[in-house]
């Protein structure tokens, strides 16, 4: 198997008629999802290069997943564009990607001159109706390698510019010859899709459904604020499966929304993008006690996720839950400060990753993906690229893996993996600002910005609303006389953290 359009082609023989996608407005059989994602395939191999990254600017949808498809067909890679993203930043990604294709919803094809795209504007609604050339499709994929980028998602840079993690099929291949059977996904399941198709989460949601021809019910992102009306969508719909951002499940139990409905029909829970506090968890398992609990982790670049933590026994309100062991066909471990091989319980080490899963780096970033895709320093007898995770971890007393936190100031918040330095490049830039840091509290799960400046907290806030997402802005703002500084002239941000108390 080289292509992972062999997952929805097998799904659509087996189950022509079944539903394969639903979201608030409409639904797709596989059937239709085929041949729709043919379509769009056929129109763009008449104008587009294989190879190349074809930008999908719309809300996640059945339109957009058979866009997906589409552009996979054309033997292209698609990068989903949240139209909710500031302007700058989709500006950016734009930049990154190079391309000069877009397919929108005709509604939001006035955004994208304002934002500077002067490339070609599809319709969905106009390709969708286009002849269908099973020659063209058949000539694509005979030249296709499972090698071929399949997708492109952007996460937080360092310097303040998105990075594109780019993702071939094999990756994806390799992750799901896996995943789907170890975690009792069937074609029975109806995967809650919670996740932004952005985001590397909802690569499960998909993938698990298209190969074993699994139902994926799409979940509006407005719902994730009103726990009332989510549950009542999930138990609608008799969802099974809820593969989630911890901070998704938390909102839930922190408005106390299970005392309202308990989704009944759930009986797998797979939550992975930063620690799932355990009096959350504890909460699920007590309305839930029949379901099965997985913890995962991992970074976008090794592809979704390289080890679990199936939650077997009972766990101390205090604990730290395990990250676990590693996914089959995934070498998982850590490295000392002089890359050295750490074995030793309770001591802490690097998150170093190595297999079929890695990604193929950072796209248009020869640099950065030189810094962390790297020749395993272990092995000096061929070649082994390895990703450094930047991630600390230790092994227990029981030999479990467990997360230490970063090793530099990148986060995970909300779901999403932040660097802290994008942030302060933000605030630094603003002219009443003289200088400004960002700290994280873990345990409140919050970002905090100090700084040295005449703006209020207000301001600075509405302020970055026009160049960064919501789930980066910080929380609360603190100007101070000056900024601490440890003794050799560096901001002290440990000291910073303990003025928040």
């Amino acid at each position: 198997m080289r292509n992972v359009l062999e997952y929805l082609e097998h799904s659509a023989r087996k189950f022509p008629d079944k539903t394969a996608v639903t979201d608030p407005e409409k639904s797709c059989s596989y059937k239709d999802l085929l041949s729709n994602a043919k379509r769009i395939g056929s129109f763009l191999a008449s104008s587009v290069s294989p190879g190349r990254p074809v930008a999908v600017f719309m809300d996640k949808s059945v339109e957009a997943l058979t866009a997906f498809m589409g552009i996979v067909y054309a033997g292209c890679f698609y990068i989903l564009i949240n139209p909710d993203q500031p302007a700058d930043r989709i500006r950016q990604i734009l930049n990154i990607a190079d391309t000069d294709c877009i397919i929108t919803p005709g509604d939001l094809k006035t955004a994208l001159p304002d934002i500077g795209f002067t490339g070609r504007v599809l319709s969905y609604y106009d390709i969708v109706k286009s002849g269908i050339s099973e020659e063209t499709l058949r000539l694509i994929r005979n030249l296709s390698q499972d090698i071929d980028p399949l997708y492109c998602n952007f996460t937080s840079g360092s310097t303040g510019v998105p990075k594109g993690v780019l993702v071939s099929h094999r990756s994806v291949i390799d992750f799901m010859e896996y995943f789907p059977s170890m975690f009792h996904i069937t074609e029975d399941d109806i995967i809650g899709n919670q996740a932004p198709f952005d985001f590397d989460v909802s690569v499960k949601d998909i993938y698990a459904a298209l190969k074993t021809g699994a139902a994926m019910v799409i979940i509006p992102k407005r719902l994730f604020s009103i726990p009332t009306q989510l549950l009542d969508y999930i138990c609608e719909y008799r969802v099974t499966t809820l593969i989630w951002a911890v901070s998704a499940l938390c909102m839930v139990t922190q408005l106390k929304g299970l005392t309202y409905k308990v989704p009944s029909a759930v009986n797998k829970i797979l939550f992975s993008g930063e620690a799932m506090p355990i009096k959350h968890l504890k909460l699920w398992q007590s309305y839930l006690p029949h379901a099965e609990y997985v913890n995962l982790y991992g970074p976008t670049e090794i592809t979704c996720n390289c080890t679990y933590y199936r939650i077997g026994r009972e766990l101390d309100p205090d604990e730290m839950l395990p990250i676990g062991k590693a996914f089959p066909n995934e070498k998982v471990f850590l490295l000392n400060q002089e890359d050295k091989l750490v074995t030793e319980k309770e001591t802490i080490g690097e998150i170093c990753v190595s297999g079929t899963a890695l990604a193929l780096g950072y796209y248009n970033n020869p640099e950065q993906t030189r810094q962390a895709f790297v020749q395993n320093p272990l092995n000096t007898h061929y070649l082994e690229t390895v990703y450094r995770t930047g991630d600390l971890a230790f092994y227990n007393e029981k030999g479990e893996l467990c997360f230490a936190g970063r090793k530099d100031f990148q986060i995970k918040h909300m779901g999403h993996r932040i660097e802290l330095e994008e942030i302060e490049l933000t605030l630094n830039s603003y002219p009443d600002i003289q200088r400004a840091c960002c700290v994280f509290d873990t345990a409140k799960n919050r970002i905090t910005a100090f700084y040295v400046g005449s703006m209020e907290g207000k301001q600075i806030a509405g302020r970055m609303k026009e160049s960064l997402p919501s789930y980066m802005i910080p929380s609360a703002f603190f100007p101070l006389p000056e900024l601490p500084l440890t003794a050799n002239g560096k901001i002290d941000r440990k000291k910073l953290l303990e003025m928040r108390g």
